[in-house]
């Protein structure tokens, strides 16, 4: 499918390597907005649909995506949305990409830090840890994130310990969601909130989301209510 809709925007896919998943709309709806926030960048924004997301949620804010890919289809995605007058895309590697510290920054960042590689090159550096590993996607967000701001990702639960870890004496976990495919399955993916450590944020207490029930094409009430804003289906 070369073309993802949803309720208010679409997202053409044709040209980028990994298309629009659960991982990214889950990141998309689960990240805390703020009033305050007026500054907002997506890192690896690959087709721009976490920044669409953020452009709606946030009708106050400027959002940048970046990639070191061409972001030529995020950039038609965000001019035929109803923010593309907020949307900034730039094609960069994070650790080259230099501006203003952001209130909000999102990633789906590439997570595969010692599988075997895929022989497509994009769909690689879309999923290795290769161009971006995490030291130095945690030595960017350091950098550009205010002193106040926070950090929202989405990784395999395996991966987000060792990120966690990594980001140890830079970063805390204010919030985190484990989050379960079905009620039978442990969880398979991880969302995080990070801040700077300076920063006065209470920690808030491990949440757990389920998507599905377990039937066929059914989806839970949380899972729902979370994303209803943006899938057709819901």
């Amino acid at each position: 499918m070369s073309i993802f809709r949803f309720k208010h925007f679409q997202v053409n896919q044709s040209e980028t390597p990994m298309k629009v998943g659960t991982d990214g709309v889950l990141l998309g709806a689960w990240t805390r907005i703020e009033p305050t926030d007026r500054r907002i960048l997506d890192l690896g924004t690959g087709t721009g649909v976490i920044a669409l997301m953020m452009a709606q949620r946030a009708a106050e804010a400027e959002i940048w995506g970046v990639d070191i890919d061409s972001v030529e289809e995020a950039r038609s995605n965000g001019d035929l949305s109803p923010w593309g007058a907020r949307l900034h895309f730039r094609q960069t590697a994070v650790q080259a990409f230099e501006a203003e510290p952001f209130d909000l920054i999102v990633s789906n960042p590439p997570f595969f830090v010692e599988s075997l590689r895929c022989p497509d090159r994009g769909r690689t550096m879309a999923r290795h840890a290769v161009v971006l590993p995490f030291e130095e996607l945690r030595d960017a967000v350091v950098r550009l994130l205010k002193p106040e701001g926070r950090f929202a990702l989405v990784l395999p639960t395996t991966e987000a310990e060792r990120f966690v870890q990594l980001a140890a004496g830079r970063l805390q976990t204010i919030r985190r969601t484990e989050v379960c495919t079905t009620p039978r399955h442990a969880p398979k993916r991880t969302l995080l909130e990070m801040t700077h450590l300076a920063s006065q944020r209470p920690v808030e207490p491990v949440e757990e989301l389920t998507i599905g029930t377990g039937e066929h094409e059914t989806y839970t009430a949380e899972y729902r209510a979370l994303t209803c804003d943006f899938y057709l289906k819901f």
